[in-house]
């Protein structure tokens, strides 16, 4: 559902403590956003250049940040017939260098001014460009931004065009045709809109258009589109207003405007018979897609079907949730939408079947719902829910400058008015009951849609499209300018005085029980995350019953000793919050966001979930048979098969790590209610246990609120003081790992080792390390996969380094054709970094991009938590967030070198890949990696002759 902002003045009313700072009308200079109790607005400043370039300024002194956010005016919306995916290639293209930064180094100066959310993005309607950087960075961020915008069709070439033509076509294969369903939901679009319309084809375009893109097309939609009167700067954060006009009008006044930009003039689409099609997929679970035509962003109707949306597919207090899912059992997961854009919306419902279910019966009951909606009105508490849920949303959106720069900036485009909260906030004030229900009987009707049924089958792709080999030089000429040029703009601006450093410190207090309290003051937005974190992760599962702990945490939702599953999950969506539980590697958590009225209610029934389940039998059967399915689903995700085998393969079949989180089916089916009972009350324990909370709360008000809720819970009697330590890893003494995806046109990889522990001495060294080698977009490992040749959408390594085990991983998914050129590359930059230190200018980067991004990385209330809560996991000190900043500053070029040598072994890491063995064994085989072995979507060893495939290709080639 597009993002929107949707307040009752009686709701704002009760948001007594929107006081400090940021929502203050008391005190504007310290926020964005102003609420008086009856209102919510954003304070903004617009101002027009004289070359038409528009700039918006929303003051924020929240934390010392500043976010960059520009957006061009073109998309998809905006490209030829058989140019589909253009936008999008320039997207790419924008970040490949311009006349004043050499290509992929802004990226780079990026991460070494400490720069986080750095990105960009396109939809139909336009495209955007984004970072936010330290508040002393205001000149570096203009000066990237106005290069980007200005002067980048000075320096792309041919080289540049072909290399992001190669990355975005893998982009393509890894989001739509190696994902499941992807190919579904393009077809969806194909049949809703005829040919010629800019929405019909997928944003990503196709092979064949992708490639068919020339120079001469780049540079004349720069000409067309990418001038300073089709742009629009919104800068949020921490500046001086004054200032930033001054240097906004030296960098982006000098571009040259462009001609007025071509009118898209599209008549609206509307569907007069139902269409049907039948669409086969490498698919586990049949899916039914419905889709209709409805009203555009911010017309009539568009807002009474986002919360028709919700009234439907709203979570677990959804009607087709609670028909389809909980009370028939014949759907896995259901989803509702409504997708706003400005030529025209889409209402789209996704039901995922339960292995063996009719699509049929589900769409018959689909229906029913519909019908009864379009009939009835929703009730008043409904309509209710779907308002607090919005709210919630809403207010989560400003905690981050980034994210607020965005909706200036979409509410700029889309409304005309940055500041249309206002009357956005009306017409979900106007929405009755009646309004809804007229809404989808108008418009979602049989007569006015199209139906897909999905099923489990072959992937019909296009006709492959050649890859045309790499250029290594640019020809003669190809370069042009569209402004004139000035020697001050090649000189990159010096940073202003830095700001303090410093992150959030959570306090600690202990109940009698022994339950650990964090807490972390954050005022500013009236909402507050909690997170109850316990050690009851998969590490805990007891021999033989992998899988019992992600069981566990997903059934305490499911019913109490006072509250039915269904009321929990009321309960929860009455007062717009969101409550989750889930098992992780060490940890079990249930996590909790709010509203600050809402916050004692809430955790209120965290509490309950935590200390009350019951593992009601009917409920046990309806989640073993969710987990099943999910089970099937997993092995549809060739990057989930790769994560599963390498774990198995890292671990070894006898550690609690090495099975999948889900466990397996035998595991399932053995798995009854005394068997959860038992795993709960031998590790849901106030002594193995901790509170986190961050956000709008007042220690005053929080320890009476925990120990009300949380005082009367005990260890229980004859519980072991900790957990038996688990049996050591056995990694396999096999290198390389392969699983058959036939016909997959990507391989997907996970190159895995065992890892430091999370209180390792040299933990920051190896961060800062990592950071270099595959840990940041600019890693090496990245950039020469991606950058330079092309392979990869992305690849990237990091290390989990927990309490009691840690590995590494490189994950990413290649070129089917490709695999063993790039496993060859990987490896010699893995080797290129144990080979020598990193010269100052790359650890200056790379330590940077870790030690002053801290402030943009810490900036909401559910990364705090989550933070937090890690950290008590992996049992460090108290203090060590805190004192995290002094350990990356004192990271140098020995120490990080060290830690390459010490913790990057080549020749104990393990390949898993998960492709077209037709195409990928004779390149793995070529690259000589050995022992070589045949794994299913399991993990498990195939037959000996099965792993007699690779001798038996040897002897026919040797024939």
């Amino acid at each position: 559902m597009r993002f929107q902002l949707l307040a009752l003045a009686a709701t704002l009313a009760s948001l007594g403590a929107i006081a400090p700072p940021a929502l203050a009308a008391e005190a504007p200079q310290a926020g964005a956003v102003v609420a008086d109790g009856a209102s919510l607005a954003i304070r903004y400043e617009k101002l027009k250049l004289a070359n038409g370039f528009e700039l918006i300024l929303v003051e924020d002194h929240r934390l010392p940040l500043v976010a960059f956010n520009l957006w061009v005016h073109a998309g998809p919306r905006n490209e030829a017939a058989g140019q589909t995916g253009f936008a999008h290639l320039f997207e790419h293209l924008m970040f490949a260098g311009s006349k004043h930064i050499a290509r992929g180094q802004a990226d780079k100066i990026v991460d070494a001014a400490g720069g986080t959310d750095s990105n960009g993005s396109t939809n139909f309607d336009r495209t955007n460009y984004f970072f936010t950087l330290p508040a002393n960075q205001l000149e570096l961020g203009l000066w990237i931004k106005s290069d980007m915008l200005g002067y980048m069709i000075d320096e792309v070439d041919s080289v540049a065009l072909a290399n992001q033509q190669d990355v975005v076509r893998n982009e393509r294969r890894q989001t739509t045709e190696n994902r499941p369903y992807g190919i579904v939901d393009e077809a969806l679009y194909q049949a809703l809109f005829p040919p010629g319309h800019p929405y019909r084809a997928a944003v990503i375009g196709s092979h064949a258009d992708i490639q068919s893109i020339k120079l001469a097309d780049v540079k004349a939609f720069a000409r067309t589109y990418y001038r300073p009167n089709n742009a629009t700067l919104v800068l949020a954060g921490d500046f001086d207003p004054a200032q930033a006009k001054k240097l906004v009008e030296k960098y982006f006044g000098p571009l040259k405007a462009g001609a007025p930009v071509p009118p898209v003039d599209v008549a609206p689409v509307k569907l007069t018979a139902e269409k049907r099609l039948q669409i086969t997929d490498r698919i586990e679970l049949s899916r039914l897609s419905l889709a209709w035509h409805t009203p555009a962003v911010f017309k009539p109707g568009d807002a009474e079907l986002d919360v028709a949306a919700s009234v439907l597919g709203g979570g677990k207090s959804g009607r087709l949730y609670k028909k389809l899912v909980y009370e028939r059992q014949l759907a896995q997961s259901v989803q509702v939408s409504q997708q706003s854009a400005a030529l025209g919306s889409v209402f789209e419902i996704d039901v995922i079947a339960r292995p063996g279910k009719s699509l049929d019966e589900i769409e018959a009951l689909v229906d029913a719902e519909l019908k009864a909606l379009a009939e009835k009105p929703p009730t008043q508490e409904e309509v209710e829910r779907a308002r607090a849920a919005i709210l919630t949303s809403a207010l989560s959106q400003l905690e981050k400058v980034g994210s607020l720069a965005d909706l200036v900036n979409r509410y700029n485009q889309d409304a005309g008015d940055p500041g249309y909260i206002g009357q956005d906030l009306a017409r979900y004030q106007a929405i009755t009951p009646a309004s809804v229900s007229a809404a989808v009987a108008a418009q979602l009707g049989k007569q006015a849609r199209v139906v897909i049924q999905a099923t489990p089958g072959p992937k019909v792709l296009a006709a492959e499209v050649p890859t045309p080999p790499m250029p290594t030089k640019a020809a003669k000429g190809e370069r042009e300018a569209l402004n004139a040029d000035a020697a001050w703009r090649a000189k990159q601006p010096a940073a202003g005085k830095a700001p303090t450093l410093s992150l959030p410190e959570g306090r600690r207090f202990a109940l009698a029980n022994g339950l650990t309290v964090i807490h972390v003051p954050k005022p500013g937005l009236p909402l507050v995350s909690a997170a109850l974190v316990l050690r009851a992760g998969q590490a805990a599962n007891p021999p033989g019953k992998p899988g019992l702990a992600g069981f566990t945490a997903a059934m305490l939702q499911e019913g109490t000793r006072t509250r039915s599953a269904q009321q929990i999950a009321d309960e929860v969506a009455d007062i717009g919050a969101a409550l989750s539980s889930s098992a992780g590697r060490e940890d079990a958590r249930i996590e909790l966001a709010s509203l600050k009225t809402h916050f004692a209610k809430g955790l209120s029934l965290l509490a309950d979930v935590a200390l009350n389940p019951v593992f009601a039998p009917a409920e046990v059967e309806r989640q073993r048979a969710a987990r099943l399915a999910a089970l099937a689903q997993q092995r549809e995700e060739p990057e989930a098969v790769a994560g599963v085998v390498a774990a198995r393969a890292l671990y070894g079949d006898a550690h609690p790590l090495g099975a999948s989180a889900l466990g397996d089916e035998a595991a399932l089916q053995a798995v009854d209610s005394a068997a959860l009972r038992a795993f709960w009350q031998a590790n849901y324990r106030p002594d193995q246990a901790a509170l986190v909370v961050a956000g709008d709360v007042t220690e005053a008000e929080l320890r009476p609120l925990a120990e009300r809720l949380f005082g009367a819970w005990q260890r229980p009697e004859g519980a072991a003081a900790a957990a038996p330590a688990a049996p050591a890893m056995k990694p396999t003494a096999a290198r390389l790992l392969l699983v058959d995806k036939p016909g997959s046109p990507q391989t997907a990889l996970a190159v895995v080792a065992p890892g430091p522990l999370a209180r390792d001495p040299d933990a920051a060294s190896i961060k800062v390390m990592n950071a270099a080698l595959g840990g940041l977009f600019t890693s090496r490992i990245n950039q020469q996969l991606r950058e330079v040749k092309g392979y990869t959408y992305g690849v990237y390594s990091a290390y989990a380094m927990g309490r009691d085990s840690g590995s590494f991983a490189i994950r990413g998914s290649v070129r089917s054709d490709v695999t063993g050129p790039a496993l060859a590359d990987m490896f010699g930059q893995i080797q290129g970094m144990r080979t020598r230190p990193m010269d100052a200018e790359e650890l200056k980067r790379v330590r940077n991009a870790q030690l002053l991004s801290l402030p943009g990385l810490f900036d909401t209330n559910h990364v705090v938590v989550g933070s937090y809560a890690s950290n008590w996991t992996w049992g460090l000190p108290a203090d060590h967030l805190v004192k995290l900043p002094q350990q990356l500053a004192a990271v140098s070029a020995a120490s990080a070198f060290k830690a390459a040598q010490q913790h990057v072994d080549p020749a104990a890491l393990i390949v898993v890949a998960v492709g077209d063995q037709a195409q990928i064994l004779p390149q793995l085989k070529a690259w000589g990696r050995k022992p070589l072995e045949l794994r299913d979507a399991d993990g498990a060893p195939l037959a000996p002759a099965a792993n007699q495939a690779d001798k038996a290709a040897d002897r026919a080639a040797k024939r």
